[in-house]
């Protein structure tokens, strides 16, 4: 049996040194070393499981909501337990030595913030689940109090500011992609060299399409994942490893 070389390892390590200007792009692949379940896995993949609720219904129905808010309180939460691992903690280690200038995630568990990443440098595409808020005031609310008050009462009340319904802040199915968000994350993508793609099936667009933009305007792309992507053809480095272990070998920590 052929050994397997380290070539692909030695290669990353050398694109990230030579880079000055760094964006990640991250997917639920790399959460899935924390604890995570992904989304489509087959038997294994939350969707395969349970269905979505779709945002349209949670905002009409009084009782989805409150069967929403049901599956949110109760049963084992796995991203509450979870804790940022080693590919988390690489891609924080290059941010504070200025060589990543931001995080572009499709993930909703806030363990880059959680690896100190500053806030302001993460890009959450489709939201943060770690809290909630009205969807008319803006008013947040902390998932601690809610659960409190579902456990309580059985049920998640109204905005207390305005009467307006509450809602996790993650972006739910049927639900616009946020703007400014959306934005940032061109800005970014404009202004890197390197775009690694770190655990990503890159098959959810508009999403997908920035590293297809950072590699049309000239920018170096890297495909860290461990199965195929529709993007390993236009990729300068595809590494089909292990995340976290990847990571940590390239930028140099244990």
């Amino acid at each position: 049996m052929k050994q397997r070389t380290t070539d692909d390892l030695e290669e990353l390590r050398r694109l990230l040194e030579a880079a000055h200007r760094i964006v990640f792009f991250t997917g639920a692949g790399i959460s899935t070393e924390s604890g995570i379940p992904d989304f489509r896995s087959h038997g294994t993949g939350l969707w395969t499981k349970m269905q979505p609720t779709q945002f349209q219904d949670f905002v009409a129905s009084e009782a989805i909501r409150q069967e929403s808010w049901r599956r949110r309180f109760t049963g084992e939460r796995s991203i509450e337990n979870a804790k940022p691992n080693k590919g988390h903690e690489a891609i924080a280690k290059l941010i504070r030595d200025g060589k990543a200038i931001a995080v572009i995630t499709q993930n909703v568990d806030n363990l880059h913030q959680d690896s100190g990443i500053d806030p302001s440098q993460v890009i959450e595409l489709h939201g943060n689940a770690s809290y909630a808020k009205c969807l008319d005031c803006q008013t947040r609310y902390e998932m601690i109090d809610l659960k409190r008050q579902f456990t309580d009462t059985g049920r998640v009340a109204p905005c207390g500011e305005c009467g307006g319904v509450i809602k996790n802040a993650t972006i739910s199915f049927g639900q616009a992609m946020p703007e400014r968000e959306m934005r940032r994350a061109q800005e970014q993508t404009l202004r890197c060299d390197l775009f690694v793609v770190v655990g990503s099936s890159l098959v959810v667009y508009p999403a997908a399409g920035f590293p297809e933009l950072a590699k049309q305007l000239g920018a170096k792309l890297v495909i860290v994942n461990r199965e195929p992507t529709p993007l390993d053809s236009i990729a300068d480095l595809v590494v089909h490893r292990e995340i976290g272990q990847t990571l940590s070998f390239a930028v140099g920590i244990n």
